[in-house]
């Protein structure tokens, strides 16, 4: 009876699971919907936190804005795109190197699009003072001449007619940096004091959604540390009340840089090296968020000029490049990929990855052999494992013995199977030790899997066209031939129906166990997970059903070295035949 009842108890809990799954991922962390042409109210960052220059502007259209003649054409290794003659914005960004999906043909990511428009998402670069005619979101500045390259800087600049020249100059790198020295030279009689802020400027409506595991949203590192514990919505919950009705999170300590991060971009700006700068993140309006350095206000003499140099990066969170800025640099750069816990094997787990990738050109196949070199770093423990199994499989008709003497005595039982563990040298834990290490492997990899941009969009074979993504032939839709979408808890794919094929083969060759409802809910694991693992990566599926064939060909090896643990398993699997035929 009691066995019955934990079954049920098992079965009621797995379809919890199963079912709860899907709602739980759709109501706490829902995709971004695609933002509606409506009017918004829209800002960006003219200085302090409390200075915020708002505009309130119909939604325009990216085309029609980007095709204005008052802009620099941007032209270098990684990016394209152009900065915006009006206000001095940069704000048109495409990555060359990266699609928007997988198809060959579609077009490049577009990082930053100019304000008012629906993917809303640039840097600007100013000053803050008092008593002197400033550059504002409407000013019109004038270039130098032709487009910013990897060879060629483009300087703007804008005269206030009141004897201050202001100065932006440009340079870019091979990858996603720009760098921006601004200047002000004060052709007047008396003194100024001016402060240099730079500022980015995003919407939240086209962000991927910030998860348990994932982040996304404002990020910056002060004091040497990063903190991933805080989204967009947090700005609104725990920043600070501005006398407008705004709200802003005002950074203490020193600023290494801060910025805005997606799964697989980021926008961030850094300060000059020991330059006194706050940093800070305010909201810009509705979906909209502002994140601002602010410099120490220089005092600039008569005759005399004053710069200060501010980083821009704008790109991919490529892991090495974001390690070369590190090393140029850029404080804790190579963290703004969040790795979480397990990142001491996550981070190696990948460089691992990437060099079996150089290898063999696929990163199915690289996932394939990074999981053979992790079963045969494991090979010497599951050998104990079995080892263990064995020894277990050998006291079980003493434990039975016990187990009918104390049936109705519990702690008494529990006192005399450990006393009988002590005595036969048994430990009952050593089984579990393989499991519990893969743990964190298996939460490493799905990091990286989910992580790192070099996956985005990496085939495997025939119809997996992107490792990083959920195996896309679903069984309910007949593999695509059905015009219609299974919800995710349905959705399952080839790789999630032979990952239960084969850990119900493991199962099967693994002993059985002593208690019949253990037994089967061993038999129903399998299918259970087959649901739960379906909507993941398809990398991480391909991990592990290659993980479970390696397991089947380590038992059948490991069974040939203890032929009393197969001669056992196999006395069992005859006396459960016999039992369920003679019922």
């Amino acid at each position: 009876m009691d066995n019955q009842r934990n079954l049920i108890l098992a079965v009621v809990l797995s379809a919890a699971l199963l079912f709860g799954w899907d709602f739980v991922m759709s109501r706490y962390f829902p995709q971004p919907e695609v933002p509606q042409q409506t009017e918004t109210s829209s800002g960006e960052m003219a200085a302090t936190a409390g200075a915020l220059a708002s505009d309130a502007v119909a939604v325009r259209d990216l085309a029609t804005e980007l095709a204005s003649p008052e802009r620099v054409a941007i032209d270098a290794p990684e990016i394209e795109g152009s900065i915006n003659l009006v206000g001095a914005r940069v704000d048109d960004i495409e990555l060359k190197t990266h699609r928007q999906t997988a198809e060959p043909d579609s077009g490049p990511v577009q990082l930053f699009a100019p304000l008012g428009t629906p993917q809303q998402h640039f840097a600007r670069f100013g000053w803050d003072g008092d008593g002197v005619a400033l550059p504002g979101t409407d000013t019109v500045w004038t270039s130098d001449g032709g487009a910013l390259t990897q060879d060629s800087p483009v300087t703007l600049t804008w005269d206030n007619g009141e004897g201050q020249v202001f100065a932006q100059t440009f340079s870019i790198d091979d990858h996603y940096m720009l760098t921006v020295e601004q200047s002000v030279t004060n052709n007047g009689e008396g003194s100024l004091a001016l402060r240099p802020v730079a500022l980015i400027n995003r919407t939240s409506a086209t962000a991927d959604p910030s998860t348990f595991n994932v982040h996304s949203g404002p990020i910056a590192t002060i004091d040497g540390t990063v903190d991933f514990d805080w989204d967009y919505e947090d700005v609104v919950d725990d920043g600070a009340l501005l006398p407008d009705g705004r709200h802003v999170v005002q950074f203490d300590g020193r600023p290494g840089w801060v910025g805005f991060t997606d799964i697989y971009w980021m926008s961030a700006i850094i300060p000059e090296a020991d330059a006194t700068t706050r940093a800070s993140v305010i909201e810009a309006g509705a979906d909209k968020y502002a994140a601002q350095l602010a410099y120490e206000p220089q005092t600039i003499g008569a005759g005399q000029t004053a710069t200060r140099t501010t980083r821009l990066f704008a790109g991919a969170k490529e892991s090495a490049v974001l390690d070369m800025y590190e090393d140029q640099g850029v404080e804790r750069f190579g963290l703004a990929i969040d790795w979480g816990w397990f990142r001491f094997i996550a981070w190696p787990m990948w460089q691992v990855l990437i060099f079996l990738f150089d290898l063999v050109g696929n990163f199915g196949l690289a996932i394939i052999l990074l999981t053979v070199i992790v079963r045969l770093v494991m090979f010497p423990i599951a050998q104990k494992q079995f080892a263990s199994m064995a020894q277990m499989r050998a006291v079980q008709p003493k434990m039975k013995a016990l187990q009918e003497r104390y049936k109705d005595d519990k702690p008494q039982l529990q006192q005399e199977m450990a006393k009988l563990y002590k005595e036969e040298k048994v430990n009952p834990l050593a089984g579990c030790l393989p499991i519990f290490l893969q743990i964190p492997i298996f939460f490493a990899l799905y990091k990286v899997l989910r992580l790192a941009i070099e996956m985005r969009h990496q085939p495997f074979v025939g119809w997996i066209k992107d490792l990083s993504a959920p195996d896309p032939a679903t069984i309910l839709n007949l593999f695509g031939l059905l015009p219609f979408d299974p919800p995710g808890f349905l959705a399952i794919g080839v790789l999630a129906v032979l990952l239960g094929i084969t850990m119900w083969l493991q199962f099967k060759l693994n002993p059985a166990a002593m208690d019949p409802m253990q037994q089967q809910i061993f038999m129903i694991m399998p299918w259970m997970l087959m649901f739960v693992m379906a909507p993941f990566a398809a990398g991480l599926l391909l991990y592990w059903i290659t993980s479970n064939i390696l397991t089947l060909a380590q038992q059948q090896y490991l069974y040939s070295k203890h032929p009393q643990l197969r001669a056992m398993a196999e006395k069992e699997a005859a006396d459960k035949a016999k039992a369920k035929a003679q019922e």
